[in-house]
Order: C-alpha cells, then sequence, then structure tokens
C-alpha cells in the first residue's frame, strides 16, 4: 500500500479506546448508543490495521474498573460483546486474524466466556496479524495475579527466587508472547494510562488524539503513525 511504502509500521500497536460516551452524548443519544458505534470502528481498524502490515493490535475493550459504571450500561456492553463476537470471529477469519483475549474472564456470564474460547480457538491458526482484546483487564490486576503465579511456582520449586528475571516475569503476564508495544494511542484527548498494560508500555511511545473513538478511522490511524515516525527512540540511551 502507499501508506506503508511511506511509513514505519510499528509492529505493536495498542490502543486506549475513549469518548463513546462523549460521542453518544453530544448527539442525545443513549450511552449505549456510542459503545455500539465503537465496536463499529473495532471491527474496520482491525482490516486496516491487518491490511497495513500492524503484526500485534492491542485495544482495551472493558477495565476492572468497567464494572463500576450502572447496571444499565454494563448490562449493555455484555449485550454488544454477544452480537459482535460473532462479527469479530467473520472478520478475524476474512483478514487471517488471530484473536486473543488478556484479563481474567472469570467473572463474565458462561456464555460469553464460552463466546471468548470460541473466538481464540477458532482463530488460533490464522497467521496474520495477532488482535488482543483486554477485558476485565488492568495493569495492577495482571501484575498482581502474575506476581501470585510465580510465588506458586516458587513454592513449589519450579522457580527460584532469586533469580526472578524481567524476562521471566513478563512470562507470567497474560500478554507472554506479545511484544510490548511500540505506539500506544489514546482517543478522546485524554492524558492518563488508566491502568492499561503498565508493565509493557514502559518505553512506548505515545499518542493523543481528540477524535472521539467512534469517530476514529484509517486516516485518524495513520497520522498517529506519522507522529510515532517522527520520534526518537533511545529506551534510556543518548
Amino acid at each position: 500500500m502507499e501508506e506503508k511504502k511511506k511509513l514505519n509500521i510499528p509492529s505493536s500497536i495498542a490502543i486506549i479506546m475513549d469518548g463513546n460516551g462523549r460521542w453518544a452524548k453530544k448527539r442525545g443519544l443513549p450511552r449505549n448508543m456510542g459503545h455500539r458505534e465503537g465496536c463499529k470502528t473495532v471491527e474496520q481498524i482491525i482490516e486496516d490495521c491487518a491490511r497495513l502490515g500492524v503484526d500485534y493490535l492491542t485495544v482495551y475493550a472493558f477495565s476492572t474498573e468497567n464494572w463500576k459504571r450502572s447496571e444499565d450500561e454494563v448490562s449493555g456492553l455484555m449485550q454488544l460483546f454477544r452480537y459482535y463476537a460473532g462479527r469479530l470471529l467473520s472478520r478475524a477469519k476474512d483478514n487471517n486474524v488471530r484473536v486473543r483475549m488478556i484479563g481474567d474472564r472469570s467473572r463474565f456470564p458462561q456464555d460469553i466466556i464460552d463466546a471468548i474460547n470460541k473466538l481464540e480457538g477458532e482463530t488460533n491458526d490464522n497467521t496474520g496479524m495477532t488482535f488482543v482484546m483486554a477485558a476485565n483487564y488492568g495493569g495492577r490486576d495482571e501484575i498482581r495475579r502474575a506476581a501470585m503465579a510465580f510465588a506458586s511456582d516458587v513454592k513449589a520449586g519450579k522457580q527460584e527466587a532469586s533469580e526472578l528475571t524481567e524476562e521471566t516475569f513478563s512470562s507470567y503476564l497474560d500478554t507472554c508472547g506479545v511484544p510490548d508495544p511500540d505506539l500506544l494511542i489514546r482517543t478522546s484527548g485524554e492524558l492518563r494510562l488508566s491502568n492499561f498494560l503498565l508493565w509493557q508500555c514502559a518505553y512506548s511511545e505515545i499518542v493523543i488524539t481528540d477524535v472521539l473513538w467512534p469517530d476514529f478511522n484509517k486516516d485518524v490511524l495513520l497520522s498517529c503513525i506519522e507522529e510515532f515516525n517522527g520520534r526518537k527512540r533511545r529506551f534510556g540511551g543518548v
């Protein structure tokens, strides 16, 4: 593609998809209508990233803190996931995309857990981009669970606490096998990580756009990648 020739496409991109509620409010619509439009944007961006040559795309779909929202909104989000799981599976198959979920799926209703397992199972052999969906995910919770798993292995004699390295600890995280994001994009202009990929984003380049997530498109994505191309990544060096 022409854009791919001009730009260095990041291998791993992560997105904090923010602004669904504000998008709906601006139009006098219920918040869940914003979430519905946001799901449509996810579908298109998966395809755009796959065609651009992105190897890993990770999106923040539902955080551990999102359960604090109103019962109606949470219920609406669960219904949206049920509806879009099938569409996502179809889009993934059409674009040779492998789907993976990170986060603690055990809190979801069983039918949603089954849908997640189906998405992962039926796309596992796809060889194109890996789409990582963070659902019931929080960076601190992920680190806590990883620490507990490592401690359990130390107790069982499978690991030595004194030999813990960053690489070993990373292997206990949900993202094991997924490269740290080169580029982290946040929509809607907010300037915070919101408990997303706290370990993994240590040296990610962060690009903030004022565009609300339902309005995010390929042109905005390319502008974020263009800004990324202008950065000098030193990883703490000179």
